[in-house]
C-alpha cells in the first residue's frame, strides 16, 4: 500500500479554522488547538444569540408600544386585550413601528380600540 502524506489536507483545514477565528484575542486566533476550541464556543454563542435576539426585539416592541400607550392613558395589557376582542390582527412589530414612526395612524388604532 502506498504511503499517504496528509500535510496538505491538514494545512488546508488549519488555515480554514484560523481564517474563521480571525479577530479572536491572543492564541485563540494563532494556535490551532485554541482556535478550534474558540471556534466551537463562538458557534454555540452565535446559535444562542439568534434565539436571544428574537426575545430582545419582542421586549423592545412591547416597551415602545407601552410608552406610546401611556401617553394616551391606556395600559399595554388592556390595549392588547381590546385588539383581540375587536379582532384587529396586527402584530407587535407593526404596532411598535406605528407607535414610533407614524403616531397619527397609531392614534387611529387606539381610537378604534376604545
Amino acid at each position: 500500500m502506498a504511503r499517504v502524506k496528509r500535510g496538505v489536507v491538514s494545512h488546508r483545514k488549519h488555515k480554514k479554522v484560523l481564517k474563521l477565528t480571525k479577530g479572536h484575542i491572543g492564541g485563540r486566533s494563532k494556535l490551532i488547538r485554541q482556535a478550534k476550541s474558540s471556534l466551537l464556543h463562538a458557534g454555540e454563542y452565535a446559535f444562542a444569540g439568534r434565539k436571544l435576539r428574537k426575545r430582545d426585539m419582542r421586549r423592545l416592541w412591547i416597551t415602545q408600544m407601552g410608552i406610546a400607550l401611556k401617553n394616551e392613558g391606556l395600559s399595554y395589557s388592556k390595549f392588547m386585550a381590546q385588539l383581540k376582542t375587536k379582532n384587529i390582527n396586527l402584530d407587535r412589530k407593526v404596532l411598535s413601528d406605528l407607535a414610533v414612526n407614524h403616531i397619527e395612524d397609531f392614534k387611529k388604532i387606539i381610537s378604534e380600540v376604545k
